[in-house]
């Protein structure tokens, strides 16, 4: 009978040296929604299979979005209650991103910067101070900050905070919006208000998509953008595009990308990178309603990714499908301001093995399916207290459901007779408070202080290996009887505070300094995972290091102390040179970390969850200086950014993981009419401080250089470049083991970096 047995690897030193568906969408009801508001406001008339060896596409049948009642109402009643205390009308500018930036520019940390060419929302931030990502799958890389990464990072898109639905966290909170899709992204590391998030340790990331967007009374407006990208290396193709039909009360916008790719190869002249490839589709409608001071805006999406492949883990995603609706209201009043946010999102999810690491059959492959459910909502309010004195106050919920199953598969004797219930009617629940007080005493001299409460309880229901019986599943059943036995539910208490001081001695010279200590809750992987099976443990893991992963019931929250600086150093007449440094140190109590249970076969290792104290410190910089400027060149600048950590666990005293090593950027850019340039190098140290409790690879440092530039010609723009322009070969220090291709060629390394690629995109507006 065939049985699918785990092939586990041997780790050798490398030398140095579809099937899919498109979905197509129907929103019925539009056109008498847009004749509604054309006849109030405007006079003017007219006008689930994947397997398979060759990839291919097929049709689905179109779909209409069904949108249910949404509890959204507590958000216009809490401004209605107020509402006799209105302020001015605030302009429909102020409530809406610039028509001419759409599809083009995003705002980076306050900078303007261009979409780029690349599939993955996180690339927009890698420039930001302390931020990195590790690989994972094409649009779905895990935020790293200050060396914190993933769920220790408080990721949040258009206002929700949303939790991996996956053992292996292939689906990311940035991997639900496409870049094109951005109007900001923000990325704070170390020390951040307690206003923005909690149940985090190493700061906040958060990207906006754009408000709605309203014409002046009295006139329409139809405005959007379309956009086409195209990447050699790995034949990388992607659309956008964008289009916003609205008056000055009521804005209704369509958004839609796909993005494609095939597996890429390696710098020089390397072999194929396996399991790289990808197919994504994001579609959503938001419709906006502006009134004075008052925006209320809903979002509903989809999002559809028939396959994403996963180098560096056992399995890959063959199917994920999140739908989700997103309510969102801002007001201005006499006492202060009010924003209030309301989501709900659903995820399917489906992992098995890609063809190129064996899942040819229904003999060969793995299936393994996970369904979650979030609801949240978030309201915070700003009151002024006088003229130097300001409030904050708000109040936020997480409910977090999964259930995580694998079917049995047929003839097998390890994987069957019986459903695998990784994760039955799991649920993490966040219920956070707090407050800030933000006090201007000098004219150079503010402050910050603030308290945040959040209760996290979580729990799970019994749960079952594949058999109770046989001798194959014998330590999962042993595993699983002990697991329904214990108490499995769990309340942690956190409690976090930040205090912070800004200080302006002198127009050119800033410091900025604080204290913040936050604290994290374990998440339902790092709990409830209890399998210790070889094979049913190394499918836990969102680490790509290939070793096996067994939670804890007792695992603490951890504890996270960390002080931090940045002085800013500046040309304050031309603002022709800028200087930012920003070191920190973080002290972990409880931090989660590992230790070795068991032995993998090839050197690996089972690992269990355990809380341990650890430290982590370094320093972030960043500079610009202008090096010409004038009518016959145009202005050119010269940049550049560093970042250095250091992690070390204070009981094995190994380095942290996913610590990534020194690294930094030199970049020239120019702008000269509608034309803009840039010539860029990025530098990585050699990898040598590793987690030598997950065999964590070393890699040689590298160099790597870029091209581009770009042309505007009334509403088109092109943008063309060159990464890795002399084809370096590398392997990424972040990226883990590359597990895609021990199936094809039996060597385990780490795994290789993107050689030369040549991308080209071309938007235009209307």
């Amino acid at each position: 009978m065939p049985t699918r047995v785990m092939r586990m690897p041997t780790v050798v030193a490398r030398r140095r040296r579809p099937r899919g568906c498109v979905t197509v969408w129907s929103v019925f009801g539009t056109e008498r929604l847009l004749g509604h508001v054309i006849g109030r406001r405007c006079a003017c008339s007219g006008g689930r299979g994947f397997l398979s060896d060759q990839v291919s596409f097929m049709t689905d049948h179109v779909r209409s979005l069904r949108i249910g009642a949404v509890a959204f109402g507590w958000a216009v009643a809490c401004g209605l209650a107020a509402g006799s205390a209105w302020a001015d009308s605030v302009p429909s500018a102020s409530l809406s991103q610039p028509a001419a930036t759409a599809g083009e520019f995003i705002t980076v940390n306050g900078a303007r910067r261009p979409v780029g060419h690349g599939a993955d929302t996180a690339a927009l931030l890698s420039h930001a101070l302390g931020f990195s990502t590790y690989a994972a799958g094409g649009v779905s890389a895990l935020p790293v900050l200050n060396g914190m990464a993933d769920d220790r990072v408080a990721t949040f898109v258009d206002g929700m905070r949303i939790a991996s639905a996956c053992p292996n966290h292939m689906n990311p909170a940035m991997s639900y919006i496409d870049p094109d899709s951005v109007a900001s992204a923000v990325a704070i590391a170390g020390v951040t208000s307690v206003s923005q998030g909690g149940d985090s340790t190493g700061g906040t990331v958060s990207v906006e998509r754009r408000d709605p967007q309203f014409a002046t009374a009295g006139r329409m407006l139809v405005t959007g953008h379309v956009r086409g990208d195209y990447r050699s290396n790995g034949g990388g193709s992607g659309a956008s595009g964008s289009v916003t039909v609205a008056n000055d009360l009521l804005s209704l916008r369509y958004t839609g990308s796909y993005s494609h790719a095939s597996d890429y190869h390696a710098g020089g002249d390397g072999p194929r990178v396996r399991s790289t490839s990808y197919l994504s589709f994001n579609h959503a409608v938001t419709l906006g309603v502006h009134e004075g001071n008052h925006l209320l805006a809903l979002t509903v999406g989809q999002q559809d990714i028939p396959y994403e492949g996963f180098p560096n883990q056992y399995m890959d995603m063959t199917n994920n499908r999140s739908t989700f609706v997103n309510g969102k209201y801002k007001g201005d009043f006499k006492w202060g301001t009010l924003e209030a946010r309301g989501f709900w999102q659903r995820v399917d999810h489906v992992m098995d093995m890609m063809p190129d690491k064996g899942g040819h059959t229904a003999a060969t492959g793995m299936p393994m399916n996970t369904d979650a459910r979030t609801a949240a909502y978030a309201i915070k309010a700003t009151i002024p207290l006088g003229p130097r004195h300001e409030l904050g106050v708000g109040s936020s919920f997480d409910h977090n459901g999964l259930n995580d199953w694998w079917p049995p598969l047929a003839g097998s004797m390890m994987m069957g007779p019986n459903t695998y219930h990784n994760i039955n009617g799991g649920h993490r629940d966040r219920l956070g408070h707090y407050i800030e007080w933000k006090a201007q005493w000098l004219p150079r001299l503010s402050t910050e202080l603030g308290m945040r409460s959040d209760l996290v309880m979580m729990n799970t229901g019994p749960v079952a290996p594949y058999s109770w019986t046989g001798m194959m599943s014998m330590a999962d059943a042993m595993a699983a009887r002990r697991f329904n036995a214990a108490a499995r539910g769990r309340t942690d208490s956190n409690f976090d505070v930040t205090a912070l001081a800004r200080w302006h001695p002198l127009d050119s010279l800033t410091v900025e300094g604080g204290y913040a200590r936050k604290t994290r809750s374990p998440n339902l992987y790092e709990r409830y995972a209890w399998g210790r099976g070889a094979m049913a443990s190394s499918m836990i893991g969102w680490f790509g290091d290939g070793n096996g992963y067994v939670g804890n019931l007792n695992l603490a929250p951890e504890i996270a102390n960390t002080a931090s600086m940045t002085v800013t150093w500046h040309d304050p007449r031309d603002g022709a040179w800028l200087v930012k440094i920003q070191p920190y140190y973080t002290y972990t109590h409880d931090y989660i970390n590992v230790k070795r249970i068991g032995s993998l076969p090839g050197g690996l290792s089972q690992l269990q969850f355990v809380n341990h104290d650890a430290q982590s410190y370094g320093i972030n910089g960043s500079a610009v200086a202008r090096l010409w400027r004038s009518g016959a060149f145009g202005t050119g600048e010269l940049r550049a950014d560093l970042n250095w950590v250091r992690g070390q666990d204070l009981v094995t005293h190994s380095g942290l993981y996913h610590q990534m090593p020194a690294n930094g950027t030199i970049a020239v850019h120019e702008a000269y009419g509608n034309w803009t340039g840039r010539v860029e190098v990025t530098l990585v140290k050699a990898k040598d401080t590793v987690d030598w409790l997950r065999n964590e690879p070393r890699t040689p440092g590298y160099a790597l250089l870029g091209l581009g530039g770009s042309y505007r010609w009334r509403n088109l723009t092109l943008d063309a470049g060159i990464d890795n322009v002399l084809d370096q070969r590398y392997d990424l220090p972040l990226g883990g083991l590359s597990l895609g291709d021990y199936e094809a060629t039996g060597v385990l390394g780490p795994l290789p970096g993107l050689g030369r690629s040549y991308n080209l995109s071309l938007t235009a507006r209307f």
